[in-house]
């Protein structure tokens, strides 16, 4: 019953149960490890699980595997073996899977009979980036949230959490040379409650930002579960936070207060060599904050309009001999990255003109920046809103709350490949792997969250991890199995019949589209993207 569906299952006579003589053992280089499991395994279980050098449950590493891959045997005795820390960690999450449900529980379970299968597994993963992408900037989501949303990535074995930490409605990053961002950044009067223009403001202050001392304790949290957190700083659209806080950055130089609505507001930076200057201040302290080979620096649905109408800002192109702004912003704030030895990371409407050569792409409106980014030769992430945006509602049930855009249920996300039919071998090798991404306009508490995300994240993760073949019986059997450790997590999924009464919305409007609406739109929005 393992989720994701493993390479090569093999299932032998017998059992090993567990009890207060079962011992653990590891080499120093997985001691990090080895706590882990020990910590995953007491509190359900009441068992010491105690180390011993000749142990029942053994932890090594192999040279010649992969370095994700993992062999988890289980006879007399269980070892398990992975080409690196990683993929030792990745075996421990299959040991775990292997045993009742209740092994998720945070406290002793009474009357439960701990025992292992007889099994042979020999696993890896198909891509190396399987990510989720989660904003925190439209509702703040506290620090043991993000914690516990760490755990449960783990769980499902997810090894890159793209965080979106700025956008017009919120800055949530402490950046201690610029601290008007987050003591007036990071806070907004009110939220607008549902969907479309007419849509009300909840009267209520929404707010919050993590300091660095947080930052450093989640990514240090992550690190543990080999996890990379790619943090992204917005610009030079979704700003207005930005904007809010700091004026002389924006094109108008004029007041504005935090968003307090949704969609895309029409503020953007202005392009002087100063503001240049305050992001790449801000992007060395991120630096100092996120080891990640990547860094994001937004470049999605950024407005023209105002450089457009502004005489300063059509003087200031003729001198740099640019007739694209976007383009420009990013180039210098990719440069600078480059520098420092990272590498940028922004979504696919850099493909609209001319991103860096070690730029990576976050192809997300369809597949064409996938293909595009790929057939110019730039790493990509494939994470389609069409299977993979999971703030899309999950049916067409009336009682969906706040139904956004299409319906996304487990079988259509269950579908998703990050590599299209029609790349080569060679352009293929580009796509680094794919994400989900969760959008929190509409989901306001961590509950909410759960609701949203699982059990579809769930399919995300076998589509990230197994084999491009794809059997949805065989996985929903596994799934409905899957769904008692969430239960024993306390994950408040969606249950296959529909919300729940305190899931849903009522009287709350959203903007739900049809299928053929949806790809008419995003084919307007990708037109200016060359594919080849």
């Amino acid at each position: 019953m393992f989720l994701p569906r493993p390479r090569s299952l093999v299932r032998d006579q017998g059992e090993l149960v567990l009890d207060h003589s079962t011992t653990l053992g590891a080499p120093p280089a997985l001691a990090g490890v080895l706590a882990w499991l020990q910590g995953a395994l007491r509190p359900a279980t009441g068992l010491p699980f105690a180390t011993a050098e000749a142990a029942t449950i053994q932890l090594s590493l192999a040279d010649e595997l992969e370095p994700e891959a993992y062999q988890l045997s289980v006879g007399s005795h269980v070892t398990i073996c992975g080409g690196s820390p990683a993929g030792v960690f990745y075996g421990c999450q299959a040991l775990l899977q292997l045993l009742p449900p209740a092994i998720y529980r945070r406290a002793p379970v009474s009357g439960q009979r701990w025992s292992l299968p007889a099994v042979q597994v020999d696993d890896a993963p198909r891509f190396g980036w399987r990510g989720v992408m989660l904003d925190v900037a439209r509702h703040f989501l506290p620090k043991h949230d993000v914690l516990r949303f760490l755990d449960l990535m783990a769980a499902h074995r997810l090894n890159t959490l793209h965080w979106h930490l700025t956008d017009d409605q919120g800055w949530r990053c402490e950046i201690r040379r610029y601290p008007r961002l987050t003591e007036v950044g990071a806070w907004r009067r009110e939220s607008q409650v549902g969907a479309g223009r007419d849509a009300s403001g909840d009267g209520r202050p929404h707010g919050g930002y993590y300091t660095q001392d947080d930052v450093r304790e989640i990514v240090a949290y992550a690190a543990e579960r080999f996890i990379t957190i790619v943090p992204e700083i917005e610009s030079p659209g979704h700003v207005q936070a930005a904007l809010a806080a700091y004026p002389s950055l924006g094109v108008t130089g004029q007041a504005l207060e935090v968003w307090t609505r949704w969609g895309i507001s029409r503020d953007v930076l202005n392009i002087e060599e100063s503001t240049v200057d305050f992001f790449t201040g801000v992007l060395d302290e991120v630096l100092e904050l996120f080891p990640s080979r990547y860094i994001g620096v937004g470049g999605d649905e950024c407005p023209r309009d105002q450089w457009r109408a502004d005489p300063r800002t059509r003087e200031r192109m003729a001198e740099l001999g640019t007739d694209d702004p976007q383009s420009w912003f990013i180039r210098r704030l990719d440069d600078h990255l480059t520098a420092a030895g990272r590498r940028s990371f922004g979504w696919d409407e850099l493909l609209e003109g001319s991103p860096g050569p070690g730029t990576a792409i976050a192809s997300w409106r369809g597949s064409t920046g996938t293909v595009a980014a790929a057939r110019r030769g730039h790493d990509v992430v494939a994470c389609p809103d069409d299977l993979v945006y999971l703030d899309y509602r999950q049916s067409e049930l009336p009682d969906e709350p706040i139904p956004v855009s299409i319906p996304l249920a487990v079988a259509d996300v269950y579908a998703f490949d990050p590599v299209p039919a029609e790349l080569t071998p060679d352009e293929a090798r580009h796509v680094l792997g794919g994400q989900a991404n969760v959008w929190t306009e509409h989901a306001d508490s961590p509950r909410t969250i759960d609701y949203l995300v699982f059990p579809r994240l769930c399919a995300v993760a076998e589509a990230l991890w197994s084999s491009a073949e794809r059997d949805f019986p065989d996985f929903d059997r596994r799934l409905r199995h899957h769904l008692a450790r969430l239960d024993a997590l306390g994950v408040e999924y969606r249950h296959a019949d529909g919300p729940r009464p305190w899931q849903r919305r009522p009287g709350i409007p959203g903007r739900p589209e049809s299928r053929e609406e949806r790809a008419a739109h995003v084919a307007g929005l990708v037109a200016n993207i060359q594919v080849s």
